[in-house]
């Protein structure tokens, strides 16, 4: 059965770049979700005035790779205890967020963020949003295979592109 699952990790070309290979995973479509204001346009977002959070809609075959597997490649690929920012990015738009689609999502969101913080697999604590899912609204065209489409672009080989190295020498297989 195709799912869906939106998360936040901070900036969406990295989720995007680390998931889109995955097998299971359908799409991944940079958008932003999460805001207060009816529309989201990049410029807006980033300016921090609409409280939309840059995040990446995970269609993807339940059958093939499971939701809880996600959530793992999710808690890896970011920081979830930076409030409002991943690295140099700050805002609320980079803000670590899992937007639940269904009860199970939420509850397997919930137990598995209680696990690592009983595990205290960081020093700091969680600070991860777990809320309903809004409304998505999808990133401009140019977002779309972003390192792909710009691998020379400076964010992308300082910090895209090492991310990416780094998820799939851990989730190569």
């Amino acid at each position: 059965m195709i799912s869906e699952a939106t998360l936040g990790a901070g900036c969406f070309w990295c989720i995007e770049a680390c998931f889109k290979d995955i097998e299971g995973v359908i799409s991944v479509q940079p958008g932003y979700a999460g805001g207060s204001k009816a529309t989201a346009f990049y410029q807006e977002v980033c300016s921090g005035k609409t409280d939309h959070a840059e995040v990446a809609r995970v269609r993807y075959d339940d059958e093939i790779i499971s939701f809880e597997k996600l959530l793992e490649m999710f808690w890896f690929v970011h920081d979830p205890t930076q409030l409002d920012r991943q690295g140099n990015d700050i805002g609320r738009q980079y803000r670590s967020v899992i937007f639940y689609h269904s009860e199970e999502q939420k509850q397997l969101a919930e137990r598995y963020k209680e696990e690592l913080e009983e595990k205290k697999v960081w020093e700091q604590p969680i600070v991860t949003e777990i809320s309903e899912v809004p409304v998505f609204y999808p990133a401009e065209d140019y977002h779309s295979n972003y390192l792909e489409n710009n691998p020379e672009n400076a964010y992308c080989q300082a910090v895209v592109r090492p991310k990416v190295e780094k998820f799939k020498a851990v989730f190569w297989e």
